[in-house]
């Protein structure tokens, strides 16, 4: 028993300082306080030890106690065990057999963030809000998020049949979607039109260089520049922080596109645009929505502070903070919050998101209105706007536009299968966009 709690405990410290600097001062007063501060936690962990039902390993308390210790803090900083961080490599840089669904977890209940673009989840219809109770008719509320996640990946071809709570609707129901291989591409391009199209599903590797790509390939297909590009970026989920940077420098001049701020000074930093547009002033639509999170909004916020580009749909995520990996063994670490990001004018997007210079309903989403939105404000622990709720005010969605009085069924009528990309289409069309909200304020 003395032996287990010695580990124990030499293992809670070990967590404790790893944020820390690796100083003999620094750690000495963690050691110095860890008596009386720690004492609750040897308690609780002795008592387990005796008197609990069954036996318990010491890997399971410790690991426990991690999740508990980082779970206090907020619904992003985590503790990667070697499962995780090959997760976490699938997803910035491999591929998959599942259904390429974003998914958090709510008071015990798996929550969809959203799907991925052009997935078995997204084709099946499953919306961003939407909570999956059963897996092939199995209760999963109450269970862990890596075991849902694991059940829903599997084998490409097989099927799965989600039983999908949705906010509505009168009663669940279910959804079977065939897995198939998952191939976390984050960039398509196509042209419609005379107008360049570019979908940026994620934010993973080289995702910067595949949108000059397809800005090359859009300009080759038409034999020249199009009339304006949409930058697509609904549903985006987020990813890594220098390829939100790379794409955004795709579209500017000159400067600032991000800039972040944390405890400590290597953790502040500004990042600013090299001098090359290589859409050479053309217009540009951004389209965003709720689902569009993190990486996404810092280029959505970065083209519209800098007066590049016209951003259209709804108000964004929210996500306003940069996670890190900590590494703490050669397979184990940490993701942690260790600061906050704001946008050129120095806007902290944090609970408030993005607000869209031209609010544009999905008229051609039958659930459109009655589906709620999901957003970083509704998770718990989520970081405060430090900055007051000034941008957080945007949480509301303003009233329809009396110019968006159309029913679902007249948009199908008109034969309009996406009325966000249809108006973003008709606006570029028209000619050239109205100055943003954001230059018409600076006038």
């Amino acid at each position: 028993m003395i032996k287990n709690t010695i580990l124990t405990k030499a293992l809670l410290l070990s967590v404790a300082v790893a944020a820390m600097p690796a100083s003999v001062s620094a750690f000495s007063a963690v050691e110095a306080n860890s008596q009386d501060k720690f004492a609750p936690l040897f308690s609780v962990y002795q008592r387990v030890k005796a008197d609990y039902v069954e036996p318990v390993e010491d890997d399971k308390l410790v690991e426990g106690a991690i999740a508990g210790l980082l779970g206090s803090l907020d619904p992003h900083s985590a503790y990667l065990d070697a499962k995780d961080f090959e997760q976490l490599q699938t997803q910035t840089e491999g591929e998959y057999g599942g259904l390429g669904l974003q998914v958090s977890q709510e008071q015990d209940a798996v929550k969809v963030i959203a799907p991925f673009a052009d997935t078995p989840a997204d084709r099946a219809g499953i919306k961003p809000g939407d909570y999956i109770t059963h897996l092939d008719g199995k209760l999963i509320v109450g269970g862990t998020l890596d075991d849902a996640v694991k059940q829903m990946r599997g084998v490409p071809g097989t099927p799965i049949t989600l039983t999908i709570v949705r906010a509505g609707r009168d009663k669940p129901f279910d959804v079977t979607v065939t897995r198939e291989i998952i191939d976390l591409k984050p960039v398509t391009s196509k042209v419609e039109g005379n107008i360049g199209i570019i979908t940026i599903s994620s934010f993973s590797d080289d995702t910067g260089r595949d949108v000059a790509s397809a800005i090359k390939s859009i300009e080759n297909e038409l034999g020249g520049k199009p009339n304006g590009f949409i930058i697509d970026m609904r549903s985006n989920p987020g990813g890594l922080l220098h390829e939100a940077i790379r794409v955004s420098d795709v579209f500017l001049d000159k400067g600032v596109i991000v800039s972040q701020k944390g405890r400590r000074a290597r953790e502040s930093a500004t990042y600013s645009a090299r001098k090359g547009d290589l859409a050479a002033g053309i217009p540009i639509i951004v389209l965003i929505d709720a689902g569009s999170a993190s990486a996404s909004e810092i280029v959505a916020g970065a083209l519209q502070d800098q007066h590049r580009a016209i951003v259209m749909g709804e108000q964004s995520f929210g996500k306003g903070s940069v996670q890190s990996v900590l590494p703490l063994t050669q397979t184990t670490g940490l993701r942690l919050t260790t600061a906050r990001y704001y946008t050129p004018s120095g806007r902290s997007v944090q609970e408030g998101g993005i607000k869209p210079d031209i609010r544009v309903p999905q008229l051609s989403d039958p659930d459109y209105k009655t589906r709620p939105r999901f957003r970083e404000v509704d998770l718990s622990r989520h970081l405060a706007n430090e900055k007051g709720l000034d941008d957080a005010k945007l949480i509301q969605d303003d009233k329809d536009d009396p110019r968006f009085a159309m029913t679902f069924d007249e948009v199908k009528a008109k034969g309009i299968e996406d009325f966000q990309l249809w108006y973003a289409m008709e606006t570029l069309n028209r000619g050239k966009p109205a100055p943003t909200r954001t230059a018409a304020k600076a006038k």
